[in-house]
């Protein structure tokens, strides 16, 4: 008995050896000749860590830099993968640990990866077909913008002052979000926001270091790990309560959750199956990422955005005269967006230089064939949206400079020859907020115009980062006057 439990216990061990050796070693180098086969290159792979130590000082000593705006801000903002690129060539693989990544450069691809998500996976979001019309949005944009410009008012009593604009976008941005989406106000919806900031910031972090790449990571019990456990807790409760407050109205609210939640109910009466419509916790998740999308998109839009025009007083003061020969001094309506084709232009082409999103990583799940490459199951996609948006070959000699006007024709015909905007994404997963974004983006955009100029402040500091979004790491500090 003793002998066979020794036996057991000998080959259980012996298998459990053989798995990890599998995954830290033998299949990362089989994946590694396989890649290379298909004419990709890149380091070798590195016991364990593969490119986790060499990217992590390169980024530690990018973020320690500044620059100027009308700088090349790819070498910052994603500085491993423009080093590899720089030294392998657009078709090139790095490793996330044992995990290899396919950098993905060519717009044609980077189309197919977006719209074919049963392969290339990530979570899909299906609000999509639900939007706030802009009857709704436009109230909520008018009343959370005259608090926020108030609040600048009463800074500029004695002529111009100085403000990081960022908090308040982003409190301007949750407000909007809360009011438009959830019918309730910001300081309802505060707390969720600032929860998933955190949570955003220490999933930053963990995917950094070599943690991420253990199996199970998540479950380890480290502080950071019992912190995130303790923020989605608090995060799904907030959130359900706003639901369960919402169930107990007889008529509910035209907002996105209303909307959610009655397309819902209609779902399962007509299929006569719970199972058929969502249930309280797919809506619950559907929210947390309204939220989180719809407030950092505009927020970090509208910061952007009023960085370049601080730092290009042609095309703010371009802006301000088309806003104000369309709305003079009046409350920007619904009906007449489509007239600013300026601001149209600006908001774009910021959206081109400082994307949302500076890079898409994406999972192969099964083995498949993207244009002449064959990529197993497993291995990872990274497209870095930043660095195509500013590619010279697609856009142009001037790709790295602020140019509205390569716009004017339209998004499709902003690129040389092909279409390779993606400040949305693109295909099934386009953003599904994205006529809300822009909405939203436009209006707010306008009534700022109509009552302030702005430039940078003296001490301003330009720093471009990617902590998942294109975030400035020292703020937005400008010069606010009134007009």
């Amino acid at each position: 008995m003793d002998s066979l439990l020794i036996a057991s216990c000998a080959f259980l061990i012996l298998m459990w050896t053989w798995r990890l050796l599998d995954w830290v070693w033998f299949k990362p180098k089989k994946l590694e000749r396989y890649l290379r086969q298909q004419g990709l290159d890149g380091n070798s792979y590195r016991l364990f860590y593969g490119d986790l130590k060499e990217r992590t000082v390169m980024t530690k000593k990018a973020l320690s830099t500044t620059i100027k705006v009308s700088d090349y801000n790819v070498p910052r903002v994603i500085p491993y993968f423009y080093h590899l690129t720089q030294k392998y060539g657009k078709n090139s693989f790095t490793w996330q640990g044992p995990v290899p990544s396919v950098i993905v450069m060519d717009p044609k691809l980077i189309k197919e990866v977006l719209s074919k998500h049963d392969i290339f996976q990530k979570p899909f979001v299906p609000i999509g077909k639900l939007f706030l019309q802009g009857i709704h949005i436009v109230p909520a944009v008018h009343f959370s913008c005259d608090k926020m410009i108030s609040s600048w008012e009463k800074l500029l009593e004695e002529g111009s002052t100085e403000l990081d604009v960022k908090p308040y976008l982003g409190t301007l941005s949750g407000d909007i979000i809360a009011r438009a989406a959830f019918g309730s106000n910001y300081e309802e919806g505060k707390k969720i926001f600032e929860l998933q900031e955190e949570q955003f910031k220490r999933l930053f972090e963990v995917l950094q270091s070599i943690q991420a790449q253990l199996p199970g990571w998540r479950f380890f019990p480290t502080k950071t790990n019992k912190r995130m456990r303790e923020i989605n807790k608090e995060v799904y409760t907030l959130v359900k309560g706003i639901i369960h407050k919402r169930e107990m109205e007889i008529t509910k609210a035209g907002d996105l959750l209303g909307m959610l939640m009655d397309s819902n109910s209609k779902e399962i009466q007509d299929n006569n199956s719970k199972k058929s419509g969502l249930s309280i916790d797919d809506i619950v998740e559907e929210c947390k990422v309204f939220f989180l999308a719809g407030q950092e998109t505009t927020q970090l839009w509208l910061t952007w955005v009023m960085v370049l025009l601080s730092s290009h007083s042609y095309w703010q003061t371009k802006a301000r005269e088309e806003v104000l020969q369309v709305f003079g001094k009046n409350k920007p309506g619904f009906d007449d967006l489509n007239d600013l084709k300026i601001i149209t232009m600006i908001l774009y082409e910021a959206l081109r230089l400082y994307p949302v999103a500076s890079n898409v990583t994406r999972k192969v799940c099964k083995t498949t064939k993207l244009e002449d490459m064959t990529l197993p199951a497993g291995v990872h996609l990274v497209l870095p949206i930043i660095q195509v948006h500013q590619d010279p070959q697609i856009w142009g000699e001037d790709a790295k400079e602020f140019n509205p006007e390569r716009f004017s024709a339209g998004v499709s015909n902003a690129s040389k020859g092909q279409s390779a905007f993606f400040g949305f994404s693109w295909g099934p997963r386009i953003c599904v907020g994205q006529n809300f974004a822009v909405m939203e983006a436009k209006l707010a955009l306008v009534m700022i115009l109509q009552r302030f100029s702005f430039q940078l402040a003296p001490s301003y500091t330009h720093a471009p980062m990617a902590l998942f979004n294109t975030i400035p790491q020292y703020g937005a500090k400008l010069i606010l006057q009134k007009v």
